[in-house]
């Protein structure tokens, strides 16, 4: 598995295994957020699973991921965040889909957009937070998220 600590309770990475789940489990990890439209997640067997959330999207210009899964994956993870537990945003590279939803739980956590899309490719040299995709969308949610917790 290839995963990235971006902050204290924060990872960005690639597809987890089944068995990767142990290890995520053993880095305090309580929500798994998988954004590929293209691989459902694997089943946890552990007796206590860790939350899998599904935001399925596609990583391409023409169909952008939708700010409603953006928005709905960081109130999942600030609920995790607040209770104790660290998240996992993963797509299939992670490079953009996890990418974005991280950025995206750093800016729902009160980070400034640019700061917080600079913090990711610090953290995950291989992210493109910054593709002219993606970073559009970060922006958004941003704008969005604003309107929606001040709320």
């Amino acid at each position: 598995m290839n995963f990235s600590p971006i902050t204290a309770d924060l990872f960005i990475g690639t597809t987890p295994s089944s068995e990767d789940y142990n290890h995520l489990r053993g880095l305090g990890v309580r929500l798994v957020i998988n954004m590929r439209i293209e691989y459902r997640p694997r089943k946890d067997p552990h007796p206590t699973p860790l939350n899998l959330l599904w935001l399925p999207t596609f990583d391409s210009p023409l169909l952008p991921i939708p700010i409603k899964s953006l928005h709905r994956g960081a109130r999942a993870a600030l609920e995790t965040i607040q209770t104790g537990g660290k998240v996992f945003a993963h797509c299939a590279g992670g490079v953009h889909r996890g990418v974005t939803m991280g950025a995206c739980i750093l800016i729902a956590q009160g980070h400034d957009p640019q700061a917080a899309m600079h913090l990711v490719k610090e953290k995950r040299p291989q992210a493109d937070p910054f593709a002219f995709y993606i970073r559009p969308r970060i922006l958004k949610f941003a704008k969005e998220w604003k309107k929606y917790s001040a709320g």
